[in-house]
């Protein structure tokens, strides 16, 4: 039996991963990027919209905590073909997006480097526990 106060275990993992060389600005901007991706393909992931005790109505968010880490450029390549590998859903940011100013732009860099030449510096993914957990293998929880 589960009640009010019984604490929600989710399934499905919501994750990160930053490459620590980031300045703050870059970590923030990068992570609001790539969760952006996994809300507008994963309808599930959404919960429902909020509103105050006055009835304000605000928008709906993720319905479970997204996890950030960080990592060396090396774990971050090694989590990107993991990711792959286990066909997770997945977004990217490469380093090249820190000089476009617009979504077609991004699209545009990303398509003009093979996927071995990307230089990532952020990837989100979501999927079962277990296989975000591996796909994070080498990374650490960010401070």
């Amino acid at each position: 039996m589960t009640t009010e106060n019984t604490p929600v275990r989710f399934d499905t993992k919501i994750a990160v991963l930053l490459r620590r060389d980031l300045e703050p600005w870059q970590r923030l901007n990068v992570t609001a990027f790539l969760v952006s991706g996994l809300g507008t393909e994963l309808p599930e992931v959404i919960g429902e919209p909020y509103a105050d005790a006055d009835g304000t109505p605000y928008l709906p968010m993720f319905r479970q905590p997204v996890l950030v880490f960080e990592g060396t450029k090396e774990v971050l390549t090694a989590a990107h073909e993991r990711a792959l590998s286990r066909a997770l859903p997945r977004a990217v940011f490469t380093s090249d997006l820190f000089t476009t100013g617009n979504d077609r732009d991004n699209r545009a860099a990303i398509r003009a480097v093979p996927r071995a030449g990307l230089d990532l510096v952020g990837l989100a993914v979501h999927g079962p526990r277990n296989a975000v957990d591996k796909v994070l293998k080498g990374a650490r929880m960010h401070p």
